[in-house]
């Protein structure tokens, strides 16, 4: 896996390309949450994303959580196939905001 991240107003937008799983999550949730302070908004750009495991979508929620901690939002957008069943299975799909594109997130 690997992620670009760059700040732009109030957002952080985070491009995650390729897999999404124990071995690189850490990492990307270390670098996130050093850059997150208050009102400081996430978004996730998965178009490039094709996976994700449980230690993933942990990394996400733990996001989510220290967003809402700051009254910031967290907003996933151009989620693939592949990855969304595992959204919809684990039922993570219902604490997060999902947009069909990067351009539909409203913060």
């Amino acid at each position: 896996m690997t992620y670009d991240i760059t700040e732009e107003g109030n957002v952080l937008k985070v491009a995650i390309d390729g897999r999404l799983v124990a071995a690189g999550a850490p990492m990307l949730r270390d670098d996130i949450l050093g850059r997150m302070r208050a009102g400081l908004n996430v978004l996730f750009d998965l178009s490039k994303m094709i996976h994700i495991d449980s230690s993933g979508l942990g990394v996400l929620v733990q996001i989510l959580q220290k967003a809402k901690a700051n009254g910031a939002k967290v907003i996933l957008a151009e989620l693939q196939p592949g990855p969304k069943i595992v959204f919809d299975i684990t039922k993570v799909s219902r604490v997060f905001e999902i947009v069909p594109t990067v351009a539909d997130a409203k913060f």
